[in-house]
C-alpha cells in the first residue's frame, strides 16, 4: 500500500488548507484512515481519523470544531479540511492506514505516507 499525502504549505493564522492522502497498491475493502502530525521537537499526535465507510470519525481535542475528516471512495482519497489554523497547528502532517475501525493509536496503523509540511505564521 502506498499513500501519497499533499497540501501542506505556509498559511498565515486563521486560515485554511486542505490535505489529502490518496491510497494506492494493494486495496482493502474495510479500512480506516488516520491523520498525524509531528512539530520540531515533540512527539507524533493524533489529529483525526476516518473509517472508509465514513461513519465513524474521531477528532483530537485540539482541532475539533476547526478541522473536518472526509472520505471519497471512489477516489481512495481522504480530506482533512483545516479551518481557522493556528500557529501551534504547524507540523509535518502524516496520513496512515489500518484495517478496519479507525483509531487515535500511531501504533495501531500500518502503513504511512511521507507527510506534507503545515506552517501557519503568526
Amino acid at each position: 500500500v502506498q499513500l501519497q499525502a499533499s497540501g501542506g504549505g505556509l498559511v498565515q493564522d486563521g486560515g485554511s488548507l486542505r490535505l489529502s492522502c490518496t491510497t494506492s497498491g494493494r486495496t482493502f475493502s474495510n479500512y480506516a484512515v488516520g491523520w498525524f502530525r509531528r512539530a520540531p521537537g515533540q512527539g507524533r499526535e493524533f489529529v483525526a481519523a476516518i473509517g472508509m465507510s465514513g461513519i465513524m470519525t474521531y477528532y483530537a481535542d485540539s482541532v475539533k470544531g476547526r478541522f473536518t475528516i472526509s472520505s471519497d471512495n471512489a477516489k481512495n482519497t481522504v480530506y482533512l479540511q483545516m479551518n481557522s489554523l493556528k500557529p501551534e497547528d504547524t507540523a509535518t502532517y502524516y496520513c496512515a492506514v489500518r484495517l478496519y475501525d479507525p483509531s487515535r493509536l500511531g501504533s495501531a496503523y500500518d502503513y504511512w505516507g511521507q507527510g506534507t509540511q503545515v506552517t501557519v505564521s503568526s
